[in-house]
Formats: C-alpha cells, structure tokens, sequence
C-alpha cells in the first residue's frame, strides 16, 4: 500500500507555523506533492527539506514569494525531473516529477489566471502547452500519479455556486473542457471521483467572507492518474481537522508496491 498525498500549502513557511510538518510526520506517507511553496532555496530550514523520513525535491520560481512545488518520498527516487520544457512556466516553478520505477510522481501547480486578463490568458497558454506533454506522459507507458492544485473544479458538483461562477476563472466553459478532455482523449482518471461521488467535497476555501464555516469551496486539488495504478485506488480522505493553507490536503491509498 503506498499513500499519496497533496496539498497547496499557500507558503510552506506560513504552513509549517500552523502545525503542517508535525501533521505530515505522523502520515505515514510514501510521497507528499505539495505546491505554492512561495520560498526560495535560502528560505528552506532543515526541516522543511526533510519530514522525517521523507526527502524533499523542489522546483523553486524565480520570482521572490511566488508558486513552487515540491515533491517529498520515503524512497530514493531513480530520477527527478524539474520543469516540463516551457520557459514561460518552468520559471514560475509549477512542475517537479519523480520516478520510481514502478509508478512516477508528479506535482504541478497551474496558475489561477484570476488576478487579470493577461494572467487569463497566460493560464490558457499554459494549458495549451501542458496537454502534449500529459500525452507524452500517458503514451510512455508508466503508471503515474500526477498530483495538484489545478485551479479548475471540472463539473457542477465541484463547487458550491457553480451558477454565479460560469464567468469566473476556474469554472470557465473552456478550462473545463480541457478537463475533459484530460480524462477522455489522453486517458487519465479524477481518482477522488472514483472513489467518491458525494457532493460539497472542496479542497479550497475563499478566505473572504464566511466560505470556510460555510462549506462554500470549490475542489481545485487533485490525483490524476493512469487507469492501472488509478483502479489500486482504496481510499480517500479530505483532511478538514486542522487547517495549514486555504487549501486541505487530499489523501489517496493505492493498492501498489513501490
């Protein structure tokens, strides 16, 4: 059984203040994706590099306080790969991925697109850019588990005011279909989904308003997988006890040695 889990930690500094690395030691974990790390090499305590017995890899942006992902593992990875070949995006540190031999890991962090029109647009470029290489990735042959923050909640289901949100990035007709077709042309499965259709299941949290102790989310966060390792699939938790980011961490149990 291998446990996989990810979270967008809005500032692995401000997330490790609220409790995260102690919650993560005790996880029992084999690989943990996190994102928006927002630190730069120099920023990163002893600590923060290593939770116990998971080592972490980073892809830090360029930009001071801004995106970055990680990717933490109990076991040694036989290769890690920074970035996906697209300068515009690999500067903003939004893609790690590890191989494992029997399964590779892979954190990623699309960008919102929410601040403005350019940064829209932006989003769409990345999109356009990142579905080949997802077909690279599927067409390889290995079992994967891409894990995210994907500023996207795919259907209605996914987010409490779907209705008023039609206009809103993260719910736009296109970002959806490009979901869509994520799962139904190049072939990867919503994990969480397969596991649990019930409604008002979130991962993020607007910090205006009341959202938070109203349940009004939106489920931005991820397990995209391949059909082999994703039908190993036994459980799912969203983790809600405590909270370290407007994001919650998703947790999946796979039926899958390492």
């Amino acid at each position: 059984m291998i446990r996989i889990v990810s979270l967008n930690l809005n500032g692995i500094r401000s997330a490790a203040r609220k409790g995260w690395l102690e919650w993560m030691a005790a996880q029992k974990a084999d690989v943990v994706c996190v994102q928006e790390v927002r630190a730069q090499p120099e920023d990163m305590s002893d600590e923060m590099r290593r939770i116990g017995k998971l080592q972490g890899h980073f892809h830090f942006a360029e930009k001071k306080g801004y995106s970055g992902v990680g990717l933490y593992s109990k076991h040694k990875p036989k290769n890690v790969v920074v970035g996906f070949g697209e300068a515009e995006f690999d500067a903003e540190g939004r893609y790690i991925e590890a191989d494992f031999g029997a399964f590779t890991a892979i954190s990623l962090y699309l960008p919102s697109g929410s601040s403005s029109e350019e940064r829209l647009a932006g989003k769409f470029r990345f999109l356009d850019r990142f579905l080949p290489h997802l077909r690279r990735l599927k067409a390889s042959g290995r079992e994967i588990v891409l894990c995210g923050d994907l500023n996207i909640a795919h259907k209605e289901i996914d987010l409490k005011n779907w209705k008023s949100n039609q206009k809103n990035p993260g719910f736009l007709p296109e970002e959806r279909a490009w979901l869509t077709r994520v799962f139904d042309e190049v072939g990867f499965v919503d994990v969480f989904r397969t596991l649990d259709q019930s409604p008002e299941r979130y991962t993020w949290w607007s910090n205006r308003g009341q959202a938070w102790a109203n349940n009004v989310g939106w489920r931005l966060d991820y397990h995209l997988a391949t059909p082999g390792i994703a039908a190993r699939a036994k459980r799912e938790r969203i983790y809600l006890d405590q909270r370290f980011s407007d994001h919650a961490p998703v947790i999946i149990d796979y039926d899958f040695r390492p």
